[in-house]
């Protein structure tokens, strides 16, 4: 009888030794799988984070390629106007985000320019003045002809803008021409308008602005 107690006893203590390992594989099983999860979820969170950064820098760049400077960059016509921006140090300004309207001047406006005068303001001493002269063809918002036209009615014939350098133009119309009067009483004409932008709107011009 002893030996057959002493035979269960073992045989029970055996058996809880089992259980309680498999309680113990069960526990780190659960524990392993919890972390497995938990790291899972974690490389997912940072998997979409990357995606995420990597969406809003593709955004930033096609929003970068198709910006005031660089449509600029890619129309024949604005060649001058794309180095005096760079002299000016302005290409990134009109390539970052933002709401501009730009009065753009062509080639043959620059080329009407008193004779020596471009040459004068792309030296790098005169890069204040360049800027100056740059900035009063930009607007701040987004202005397409046909919001122009309407401030012109709104205005009983005309209206007035203020660039982001603080000096004013005049708009008006001449006709069915829309026609921008600067600083100095010269009248300019928009010979081609809204060219949009992803940072705002082009309207090319035939004479360069110029403030009082």
């Amino acid at each position: 009888m002893n030996r057959y107690k002493l035979s269960f006893a073992v045989v029970m203590g055996a058996l809880m030794l089992v259980s309680c390992n498999d309680d113990k594989k069960k526990e780190e099983q659960i524990k392993l799988e919890a972390q497995e999860t938990e790291m899972a979820e974690a490389n997912k969170a940072e998997q979409e984070m990357k995606d995420a950064q990597m969406k809003e820098e593709q955004m930033k760049e096609e929003a970068r390629s198709n910006s005031i400077a660089s449509k600029a960059m890619a129309t024949d016509e604005l060649d001058t106007l794309v180095i005096a921006l760079n002299a000016a140090g302005l290409s990134e300004m009109l390539m970052a985000e933002g709401e501009y309207t730009v009065f753009a001047p062509t080639d043959h406006a620059f080329s009407e320019l008193k004779k020596g005068m471009l040459e004068d303001l792309t030296k790098p001493e005169n890069k204040e003045m360049l800027v100056g002269v740059l900035q009063y063809h930009v607007v701040p918002g987004i202005l397409r002809s046909e919001d122009l036209g309407k401030a012109i009615d709104e205005g009983n014939g005309k209206a007035t803008l203020t660039t982001v350098k603080g000096d004013e133009l005049t708009i008006m119309r001449d006709g069915d021409q829309i026609v921008i009067k600067d600083g100095k009483g010269r009248k300019t004409q928009i010979v081609l308008g809204n060219i949009d932008a992803s940072n705002g709107i082009i309207h090319e011009v035939d004479r360069v602005l110029l403030a009082k």
